[in-house]
Order: C-alpha cells, then sequence, then structure tokens
C-alpha cells in the first residue's frame, strides 16, 4: 500500500482502483488490547489532481479482542467507510473542506499508518463474549454473582420490604430530620 507520486500521476486521468488484502500484524505490538488480526480487506479508490491524492477507501478486518468479564478471546468486526487525502504541495489549502488531510514524507504515499490507526480507533472499550455468558458459572465467583436488570429490581424490592421498623424511642428523632427535608 505504498506508492511513488509518480506511479499515481501516471493515472492522473484514469481510475485508480484498489482491492488488496494486507497483513497488519504489527497491531498487536502497538496495543496490547488486540491478541489477533485477520488479514484486512482494503477496496476503494483514488482520485489523483495535480494538488492533491484522495483516497475513498473501505476497510474490513476481524480483530480478536478480550471479553472485559472473563478475558476470553472476542473476534469483533470492523467495517469502515474513509476518505484520506494527501496533499501534493504542502502550500494547497482548499475553502470550506472539511477533509483531513496529510502531509507527503518524501516522494511516498504510505496507506499503512493510516489503515493502522484507523483499526485502532475501531477499537470499543468493552466487549463481552456471548459464549461466556451461555456457560454455567463463568459468570459468578466466591462472593459475587452478575445480575440481570429483573434480578436487580427484585433484590432492591426485597430489601425494601426488609428494612427494620423503626424504634419508638427514635420516632420522634425521625419526625425532626422529616422536617429539616421539607423547609
Amino acid at each position: 500500500m505504498k506508492w511513488s507520486i509518480i506511479q499515481l500521476q501516471k493515472f492522473r486521468n484514469e481510475a485508480f482502483l484498489l482491492d488488496e488484502t494486507i497483513e497488519m500484524n504489527e497491531l498487536t505490538k502497538r496495543n496490547s488490547e488486540i491478541r489477533n488480526v485477520s488479514p484486512v480487506h482494503v477496496t476503494g479508490r483514488a482520485d489523483i489532481s495535480s494538488a492533491k491524492i484522495t483516497f475513498h477507501l473501505h476497510i474490513e478486518a476481524r480483530l480478536t479482542l478480550p471479553c472485559a468479564r472473563t478475558l476470553v478471546d472476542v473476534p469483533y468486526p470492523v467495517s469502515v467507510d474513509t476518505i484520506e487525502t494527501f496533499l501534493l504541495n504542502p502550500f494547497y489549502t482548499e475553502e470550506g473542506s472539511n477533509e483531513e488531510t496529510h502531509h507527503l514524507e518524501g516522494d511516498v504515499v504510505n496507506l499503512l499508518p493510516i489503515i493502522e490507526e484507523i483499526l485502532i480507533l475501531q477499537i470499543p472499550l468493552q466487549v463481552f463474549s456471548d459464549k461466556a455468558a451461555e456457560e454455567e458459572g463463568m459468570l459468578t465467583g466466591k462472593g459475587w454473582d452478575v445480575l440481570s436488570e429483573e434480578e436487580i429490581e427484585q433484590e432492591r424490592v426485597k430489601e425494601q420490604s426488609e428494612q427494620p421498623k423503626t424504634d419508638p424511642r427514635l420516632a420522634d428523632l425521625a419526625k425532626f430530620f422529616n422536617e429539616n427535608k421539607n423547609t
């Protein structure tokens, strides 16, 4: 996914289509959350002019991430559409353009670092394994258990009904606090 400007300028008036599958195992070294990366499929096209090169990309991959509850491997599919623009002239600016632009380093356009960043940005804060939730005992431990919303509500209602009655000797004190809340 590297091209020299001279190679790309040959396609100035033609369609420059992309359809490549690349290995990006370096992502596991850049981000410890990523345990594995499937081959990344990049498709799209490039619009080439004398001042800029605009890539319209569709990126598909499958990242293996740890489950937030059990740390088992969870396959996480990524499918992203992006537009990346490289400026050939560092002084060129376009009025009203909301595109993020990249400046060239030398005479080479390299999409690999940009694709790496895009994939890293797609990692969610938490991923949960469906398989771990189904297995018996995976969501319990000594003194703790994962509860559903319904179970939490039932526990709350049960605790409210079991609240101890106020000691009659302290009833006047409870009235005092109620009066302060009302004022």
